[in-house]
């Protein structure tokens, strides 16, 4: 079965998926940006299980993630991730970041999520430029539906990233068209 890619312009908060994925630091705090909009939409007892997390293996790592229940949202879970501080890119951020993808969707496939939405990943606080993140990203989705269905395992039916400024949205457009895909598109074999 294809996995369909979509790009949307707006807020994950409006996402009709099982699982958002939310951009947090090492400490999953909550703290600041979409992290903390999140956060606080979905309530206490996605707070508790990221307490949990942190007394049992002291948080989450750069390019790693783990999942929650979603609490108050509407969706079922939440993937959180930790993507890499943009210096430069010489300390290994596209890697780092091409991995938060993959983990996000290694989880997803774990725990039976059928959809799933994206923000962009390190733009905001974490300062990676807009065009180089896009191509990561988008790559890394791609590269990972392609692999896990030729090995015949499962992957989200669909996938959305969802991006709230036109910038961003531009530029996922743009990396997009640059992988050879159009806007709404289909990835891997049809079985």
């Amino acid at each position: 079965m294809q996995t369909r890619l979509e790009l949307i312009y707006g807020d994950i908060m409006d996402a009709e998926v099982d699982a958002i994925v939310n951009p947090t630091d090492l400490v999953l705090s909550g703290g600041g940006g979409l992290d903390s909009v999140i956060r606080q939409a979905a309530g206490e007892e996605v707070n508790r299980a990221c307490e949990e997390i942190r007394e049992s293996r002291g948080g989450c790592q750069t390019g790693e993630a783990v999942i929650t229940p979603a609490g108050n949202l509407s969706v079922k879970h939440i993937i959180h991730t930790v993507g890499p501080i943009w210096i430069g890119g010489g300390i290994g951020e596209p890697k780092m970041l091409e991995s938060c993808h993959r983990e996000c969707l290694q989880l997803a496939v774990e725990n039976g999520v059928q959809s799933i939405a994206f923000p962009a990943i390190s733009t905001g606080t974490f300062r990676y430029p807009l065009e180089k993140a896009a191509l990561v990203a988008l790559k890394a989705v791609t590269e990972f539906v392609e692999q896990t269905q030729r090995h015949d395992g499962s992957v989200p039916r669909l996938i959305q990233f969802f991006l709230f400024q036109e910038e961003a949205y531009m530029c996922y457009v743009k990396a997009l068209s640059d992988l050879g895909f159009r806007l709404s598109c289909f990835l891997g074999q049809e079985k």
